[in-house]
């Protein structure tokens, strides 16, 4: 029995060695004719740090690098690291995540000197500086226009207050003008008004006037006439008396 089971394990693990050899032979095959799905499917079945690796490096040739990092950190092999952070390194690299990949860079060669790790570091290094400079340079630019745009709103503004003022004050003169000449108005139609009244009063007295030379003055002998009828008729009534000096105008007695 004992045996039965020893032979049983030995013909499945010759089975899955056999299944593993196709796996691998069909992936190499795939992975040379650039037919990198097909291979990375077939690494993908064999359950070992070099299947992966080159599982993970098929997804990195389909640029599906997400992937691809995902399967290098499941890699615990040690002989394969510092590999694994250089294929890392690249694929951060093509997500344009320079932080992370300069990251990588720099572990891998922690763990040894490689001159493609290192050109690469160098490479990314400098791309990083003249992304600073250029973003630097942006910025230097943003702040400069920032400046001008602030400078052109404050001279804007400046002449908009400047030209209020001016209308402001142009207004002002025009409603005093208007003020003045409505009073100016006024005061000349008042100034009529009384200059016609005083025409209209001297009119008046000139016409009493020449009305008064018309009508003969009052004899002393006319008013002791009258002063007599109505003192027979029982009508008492004053008289303006003459002034004194007088001449006399009685002609004719009564």
């Amino acid at each position: 029995m004992k045996y039965f089971i020893t032979l049983m394990f030995l013909s499945l693990f010759l089975s899955a060695s056999l299944l593993d050899f196709k796996y691998l032979e069909e992936a190499k095959k795939a992975y040379n004719d650039k037919n990198y799905t097909k291979a990375q499917e077939n690494y993908a079945k064999v359950h070992n740090d070099e299947a992966r690796f080159n599982e993970a490096d098929s997804l990195y040739r389909q640029k599906r690098y997400k992937e691809a990092i995902e399967v290098y950190k499941s890699i615990v092999n040690p002989k394969l690291e510092a590999k694994k952070l250089h294929n890392i390194g690249n694929s951060y690299a093509y997500m344009k995540k320079i932080d992370e990949a300069i990251n990588s860079y720099e572990d891998a060669l922690k763990l040894g000197e490689d001159n493609d790790t290192k050109f690469n570091l160098e490479l990314l290094k400098k791309k990083k500086e003249e992304q600073k400079k250029k973003k630097d340079k942006k910025d230097d630019k943003k702040k400069k226009d920032d400046k001008n745009k602030k400078e052109d709103k404050n001279n804007k503004e400046k002449k908009d207050d400047k030209n209020k003022k001016e209308s402001d004050k142009k207004k002002s003169k025009e409603e005093k003008d208007k003020e003045k000449k409505e009073s100016d108005k006024k005061k000349k139609e008042q100034e009529n008004k009384e200059k016609n009244k005083k025409k209209e009063d001297e009119k008046k007295q000139s016409q009493m006037n020449e009305q008064n030379k018309t009508q003969a003055p009052i004899s002393n002998m006319e008013e002791r006439k009258w002063q007599k009828m109505l003192n027979k008729r029982g009508v008492n009534t004053l008289m303006i008396p003459l002034n004194k000096g007088e001449k006399n105008n009685e002609t004719n007695p009564w």
